[in-house]
Formats: C-alpha cells, sequence, structure tokens
C-alpha cells in the first residue's frame, strides 16, 4: 500500500503532460522542496510524589529521552492553481514517561511518534485548488515555504485542499506559537490543549478543507476522519457515524499600526469515545474491556460519543522584535478524550522577542505560562481510579495543571539552530499530591 501511494504521487508529480499549457505561468517556479530534521533531549527533576498509577510521570530523575522526526517536504505545480504536496517523514524515540503523567505534554514531537524504533511513513499527501473569487484581479505574492509553490494567488480566493494532512496546518495557527521543531516545546502552547483535534497517534488525519480567504478576513471549515481507537493510528471509516467538523473565523487586527489576527474556533466530533460517566460505571462493576477503550488499549463496538468546542486564538505584533500571543480553549468534557490529550478547559499567554538588541537579531527568546483544567465528569472518573490514553495515577487530589516554558533558540549555522528550554510544571496529571516538576531540554533542529 506505501508503495502504490509513493508511486502514484511520483507519477502526478512528475508527468511532463502537466507542464504542456496547463502550468501556472504567474510568479515563481513550479517545485518546492523543503527538508527538516529536528532532535529533542529531555529530563527531568526528581519530585514529591505520594503514589503512582500506571500512566503517572516517573517521580524519579529521568534522563535521556530523546525524539527525533525528519520530514521531506515536496510540492509540484499541476496547472493553473492547483498545486499537490507529498510529505515523507521519518520519526521515532519516546517522550519522558512515554509521554505519559502530563495533560500538557512535554514534547510537542513525541506527539509524531508511534514507535520508539525510527519508522518512515507519508506524513500527508493531497491536493489543493485555488479558486479566484468575485470581480476583484488584485494578486499578491505566495513566497515558496513549506507546502506553498510560489507564484501570485487571487487576494478573494476559495482554497479546497483534499487528502491527508494535519488539521492543525490549516486551524490554530498562531505566529509565535505553534511549532514544537523552533517554538515551544509544550502541547498545549502549540495548540489549544482542549481542542481534541481529530488525528491519528503521530497528528494526521484524512478529509478535505474548505477556505474562504480575502485581505482583511478568512472563513474556513473541515470535515475529516477520526481515530478507531483513541490515539492510535486506525481511522474511522464510517463516517455516518464518526467524523470531525471544524469551522474558524479569522480577522486582522492593528494595534498602534502592528498588526495582529484573531481567530474563533468551533469543533464538533463523534466517534466511538464512551462518557466518563460510563467509566466510573465499568471501574464499579470491573469492566475491563470498557476501561480498555477509555485507556487507548481497546476498540470500542459501539458509535455515541461526541465532542463540542470553542476556542479562541489572539497574535500581535508589539515591536519589530516582539509578539505577544493567547489561546482560551473550552470542551464538553462528556465523553473521554479521543485524540489529542487530556484537557477541557484551558488559558495560556506568552510572548517572543528577537536578539536584535543583543546583535542576534535570528535569535528568539519565548516565555509563556498555560493553566490547564477538566470538567468534574472527568475529575471523578479519575480520581476512582480510571486511566485515560495519558493521565492517571490511581488516584487524584485535584487541581489545576500550570505550566511555565521558557526558551532560547539560538541560530548557529545558515540552516541550523539549538534550542535551551526549560518547563515547570505544578501539579502534573491535575493531581495536588504529585510535584513540582522541573524539566530540561536541548533542541537541535536542521531546515532549508
Amino acid at each position: 500500500m506505501k508503495n502504490l501511494i509513493w508511486l502514484c504521487f511520483v507519477l502526478v508529480l512528475s508527468n511532463d503532460a502537466f507542464s504542456q499549457g496547463l502550468l501556472d505561468t504567474s510568479t515563481g517556479g513550479n517545485w518546492t522542496t523543503h527538508f527538516q530534521l529536528t532532535v529533542i533531549n529531555q529530563s527531568h527533576s526528581g519530585f514529591r510524589s505520594l503514589y503512582s498509577g500506571k500512566n503517572s510521570l516517573a517521580d524519579s530523575v529521568e534522563t535521556g529521552a530523546t525524539s527525533v522526526t525528519s520530514t521531506l517536504f515536496l510540492g509540484r505545480r499541476l496547472w493553473k492553481g492547483a498545486d499537490a504536496y507529498l510529505d515523507p517523514e521519518m520519526s521515532g524515540g519516546k517522550g519522558l514517561s512515554s509521554a505519559l503523567g502530563v495533560a500538557g505534554a512535554l514534547n510537542g514531537e513525541t506527539y509524531r511518534i508511534g514507535d520508539p524504533q525510527p519508522v518512515v511513513t507519508i506524513a500527508r499527501a493531497y491536493l489543493q485548488q485555488v479558486i479566484r473569487l468575485g470581480n476583484d484581479t488584485s494578486y499578491e505574492d505566495q513566497d515558496d515555504v513549506t507546502n506553498q509553490v510560489a507564484g501570485r494567488v487571487p487576494t478573494n480566493r476559495l482554497v479546497i485542499t483534499v487528502g491527508k494532512f494535519s488539521i492543525a496546518d490549516f486551524f490554530d495557527r498562531n505566529r509565535y506559537s505553534h511549532d514544537p521543531r523552533s517554538q515551544f516545546m509544550n502541547w498545549s502552547l502549540m495548540s489549544n490543549g482542549a481542542w481534541d483535534y481529530p488525528a491519528n497517534t503521530r497528528g494526521y488525519t484524512f478529509g478535505g478543507v474548505i477556505e474562504w480567504i480575502k485581505p482583511a478576513w478568512a472563513i474556513r471549515f473541515s470535515s475529516v476522519a477520526v481515530a478507531k481507537v483513541a490515539n492510535h493510528s486506525d481511522m474511522e471509516y464510517d463516517l455516518g457515524k464518526a467524523n470531525s467538523e471544524t469551522v474558524e473565523f479569522e480577522k486582522k487586527i492593528s494595534i498602534n499600526k502592528r498588526p495582529g489576527l484573531i481567530r474563533l474556533l468551533y469543533s464538533f466530533s463523534a466517534s466511538r469515545a464512551p462518557s466518563y460517566a460510563q467509566g466510573i460505571q465499568a471501574i464499579k462493576r470491573g469492566d475491563t474491556a470498557l476501561l480498555n477503550v477509555i485507556s487507548g488499549n481497546g476498540e470500542a463496538t459501539t458509535f455515541g460519543g461526541t465532542k463540542t468546542g470553542l476556542f479562541l486564538n489572539l497574535e500581535q505584533e508589539m515591536t519589530n522584535d516582539l509578539g505577544i500571543f493567547a489561546r482560551a480553549g473550552w470542551n464538553d468534557g462528556k465523553h473521554v478524550s479521543w485524540a489529542f490529550t487530556e484537557i477541557d478547559q484551558t488559558i495560556h499567554a506568552g510572548l517572543s522577542l528577537k536578539g536584535t538588541k543583543w546583535n542576534r537579531a535570528d535569535d528568539v527568546v519565548g516565555i509563556a505560562g498555560v493553566v490547564n483544567a477538566i470538567s468534574a465528569d472527568h475529575r471523578a472518573f479519575l480520581k476512582a481510579g480510571g486511566y485515560g490514553f495519558i493521565i492517571g495515577d490511581g488516584a487524584l487530589n485535584y487541581g489545576h495543571e500550570a505550566i511555565a516554558e521558557a526558551y532560547y533558540n539560538v541560530k548557529l549555522l545558515a540552516n541550523f539552530w539549538a534550542t535551551f528550554d526549560y518547563q515547570f510544571v505544578n501539579n502534573p496529571g491535575y493531581n495536588k499530591d504529585r510535584g513540582p516538576v522541573h524539566v530540561f531540554a536541548v533542541r537541535g533542529h536542521v531546515e532549508f
């Protein structure tokens, strides 16, 4: 199957027929090719712990948790307004305590690792068509960047994307906090932690996205597949019973003539996820089959799980070097977390500062704080001894999970960056009986 996917895309991307009068003759080449390699090594201190469960962060000193991802980003202009993209990706390694024990998990790259051994997969394979809308004939330039062919696009346009991708490629983006390969590493800072966005264990899904983009605002809608088992690689294709829809409104703003953006996102997902109330009853009667479904170790036989959420995303340039950002998110928290992480409410804010004032214009300092929470049903389930797919200490003395993160990203060579990162975690896994934890990381990143 992998070989068939490769063959189909190679044929599409290389077919000379597309270059015979069908290619867009606007500014820019017909290909885009980029590469990235990211290695992250983390450790954490020992900490106070009254007890531990099977999903707990280890309370002793832990070192040497290393993740590796490498991606080749390929894109080809097919005809006017149409592009095809293919991203082979290698990922391997592990997170601290196998990325368990903290809802705001500590390494955003471990989200893309399904196996400690390096594995090559097709991360993205999709087609994209741009359609000019209205009578406005104005255009804007589009640079050659990752998964974007250089050229000119209408300022008033419809963009249709179909295939395999990460839903986070299109939604909840933020200039200052979205990429764990160069910015904040914590899961609940790189994205809105309360958005249980549809994905397999590596962060990708199948489906379609439609975007209406204008100079001052944009609207996006997606309908994509959800996982068949919580946080697993197999996706659900009974779309009449399991699916996820997302809508986002984006508006450009300005403060002191400095650009900013505000995004409001709504999501709804239907899946096989049981409710936390069902989970509590399963604990009482010893129903290990249902408890395995909730912890991501079993497949449910029935549908009916839903999750609805609302999310806010802000970014604002303050000076040429300083930017600030914030997110807030809420989901109903009735049915179990299914794809991203176990957060039902979240709020975070931070800043990003370039090193111009100390003659290091390509360096970046980032500082942010996040507070995560869970619903009453979710708390009761964990307190009763339940386990999700990422947290569960066997008991719970509930408190908000609070995390602070700071990093310094230094450009050492033309295509190489090194980052030194620190995270402080209070009440890991929402448990006041454990922590606090000090987490240290070094990251190396190559891109061109």
